[in-house]
């Protein structure tokens, strides 16, 4: 089983790196930093380590990423819950759906790939955080509502080595880090 490191710079806390083996890519945070208190609507990163579960693409959008991941298409009914009160929180749900529910086949690029992480979902506390995904990030690297968002070429390549079982570890210890692109740390 690998680990995928996010490690944070001392700069802004919503800003880090993803390290997998010799792989290094800078990444997107939540607007509220990492935290090991996430609470709904928070925008906090959960701190701790989360199971990658599967890959989930917009079919009409880009090519079937490579992965040993579990994969399949987005289609435009999938949503997933984000209601605390709801008993399918933190789960996928069809839309439309009668309580809150995110669209994960969004207008926007951000959802082209999504990864959902296994936070807060066996077994569930209601109000601890939901749709905790890796997915695409915006192009100035702004800040997530708690995900970790990687450049579209970088998720890609990241997901061609990812194993099922593989985890990411958020509470990795703060270090300086430079990035060199394709040869990683230095």
């Amino acid at each position: 089983m690998g680990v995928l490191r996010i490690l944070r710079t001392g700069g802004a806390a919503q800003r880090g790196w993803i390290a997998y083996g010799n792989l290094v890519f800078p990444c997107a945070l939540g607007r509220g930093g990492v935290s090991a208190r996430k609470r709904e609507g928070d925008g906090a990163t959960p701190r701790g380590r989360w199971v990658a579960r599967q890959v989930l693409y917009r079919g009409d959008r880009v090519a079937r990423p490579l992965t040993p991941l579990p994969i399949r298409a987005i289609r435009a009914h999938d949503g997933w819950c984000d209601d605390p009160a709801d008993r399918n929180y933190n789960r996928p749900v069809p839309l439309p759906y009668p309580n809150s529910a995110e669209r994960l086949a969004r207008q926007d690029r951000l959802y082209d790939i999504i990864v959902p992480l296994g936070y807060n979902d066996i077994p569930r506390s209601k109000g601890r955080g939901s749709a905790i995904f890796m997915h695409v990030a915006r192009r100035n690297f702004t800040p997530t509502e708690g995900c970790i968002a990687l450049k579209h070429r970088d998720l890609v390549k990241l997901l061609r080595h990812i194993r099922p079982g593989d985890e990411i570890d958020t509470g990795a210890t703060p270090r300086p880090v430079r990035y060199r692109g394709r040869r990683g740390l230095r």
